[in-house]
């Protein structure tokens, strides 16, 4: 039986993971986790990641990669929520949501990740939709679709990298429009070579 009582040394591990997952948009490795605890060996840092796997809060990938599960929290708080993965890099030939791409399961308000519909939570790169509100290093909430109306912004994966731009549909093709006050940002026209991943609800700015 698990139990969920943290001491205050692991209760700070969560607290440094989460910060790196929403920074750098990765769990922290055993020497960074070492230095940001203060102590002086990996051993001692791994030996608190054990403990928050059997806790729950932490799990182990089939690659072998950690994976943060859960806060541990006040339920009646959590009942409110879902938990809505956070997505890493996109692995070349892999789904977006392929197990090896989830880095966390944040918890999220149901006002925002509305059911019954899926979500999930990429972290934003460089400024190509900043005129939108979406910033370098901001978190996204997405809503999975596969089909998107005029005018919406979307999550795209081109050649197996994802993309956040403005969507527009033409007679015969798509285009994938930036809204930047950085000019170099040009549009990208598409045919059908191109998946939609899901429909850009809110921005969730970096805390």
């Amino acid at each position: 039986m698990q139990t969920t009582a943290v001491t205050t040394k692991e209760l700070e591990a969560i607290r440094e993971i989460r910060n790196s997952l929403m920074h750098a948009g990765r769990i922290p490795s055993m020497r960074q986790l070492m230095t940001s605890l203060g102590y002086q060996s990996p051993r001692s840092a791994s030996l608190i990641v054990e403990k928050l796997i059997k806790k729950g809060v932490l799990r182990r990938k089939k690659e072998g990669g950690l994976q943060f599960v859960k806060s541990l929290g006040d339920d009646t708080t959590r009942a409110q929520t879902v938990d809505v993965p956070l997505v890493g890099m996109v692995s070349c030939g892999a789904p977006m949501l392929a197990e090896e791409n989830i880095q966390a399961k944040i918890p999220v308000s149901t006002k925002l990740a509305k059911p019954p519909h899926h979500y999930f939570l990429l972290k934003a790169k460089g400024d190509s939709m900043n005129q939108k509100g979406i910033d370098d290093g901001d978190l996204v909430l997405v809503r999975q679709e596969t089909t998107a109306n005029d005018g919406d912004t979307v999550v795209a994966l081109i050649d197996d990298e994802a993309t956040i731009k403005e969507f527009r549909i033409g007679k015969e093709t798509y285009v994938l429009r930036p809204r930047s006050s950085n000019k170099a940002h040009q549009p990208i026209v598409l045919t059908k070579d191109f998946q939609i991943q899901g429909v850009v609800v809110t921005t969730i700015p970096e805390f």
